[in-house]
């Protein structure tokens, strides 16, 4: 089991915040609504979904973007299985993770994602239909042992000025080498050291309108 844990402040009693960052899980706009327009319409789903896709994701969290994917994934009706990698240096408790899905009463999966918490933190587990991979500890050590490729990346450490080590290049450069072939990849962020980072690394990158507050957000593609 992983040895480091986040440690968490509550804003209003309800959003989860990493005091070890000095930053919010989620937006304090609407958490669930800029999931679904930076990391589900910024890789184009559920529109790419076909049996066997694979998510990856920086930074798990609380789960909201596994499960707002999981709920895109039912709602297409998309025939096969659905695979999930995620790489989480800091992991919630089950009941941290809990309390924070309870913004979000109607997205199916949370008291499974919970349930398996646990057994997922040692290995991966099927939760709803979806095999989800939990991979904690140091990226930067974890992402370049992996051997898998994703069909599509979501990129959703804590803020690059906050949260440095998940934005390097050399990490960044690790993400596009696991990408699939015409993979996509997508994040809230339109840092310029950021953007710069992904286009070094081989990757089509492009600045988009943002969701909230953000003006710009950025996605890019592997040709």
């Amino acid at each position: 089991m992983a040895e480091k844990r986040a440690d968490l402040d509550w804003r209003d009693g309800r959003i989860p915040v990493s005091t070890r960052f000095d930053d919010p899980y989620f937006s304090l706009d609407n958490g669930l609504e800029e999931t679904r327009h930076v990391f589900l319409a910024g890789n184009d789903l559920p529109t790419r979904f076909r049996d066997g896709f694979h998510v990856a994701e920086l930074g798990f969290g609380t789960g909201l973007n596994f499960l707002a994917t999981l709920q895109a994934w039912r709602q297409a009706g998309s025939p096969g299985r659905l695979r999930y990698t995620a790489f989480e240096g800091y992991p919630m408790s089950a009941a941290e993770m809990s309390r924070a899905l309870d913004a979000f009463p109607d997205l199916p999966g949370r008291a499974a994602l919970a349930g398996a918490w646990d057994a997922l933190l040692e290995a991966p587990q099927e939760v709803e239909g979806v095999t989800l991979t939990l991979l904690t500890g140091d990226a930067r050590a974890a992402l370049p042992a992996w051997e898998g490729r994703a069909d599509a990346w979501y990129l959703d450490g804590f803020a690059p000025a906050k949260n440095p080590e998940l934005w390097e290049p050399a990490l960044l450069a690790e993400v596009a080498a696991h990408m699939e072939p015409g993979g996509t990849l997508a994040t809230y962020t339109a840092a310029g050291a950021v953007r710069r980072a992904l286009a070094e690394a081989g990757l089509e990158v492009t600045r988009i309108a943002g969701y909230g507050r953000k003006r710009h957000m950025t996605i890019a593609r592997k040709g």
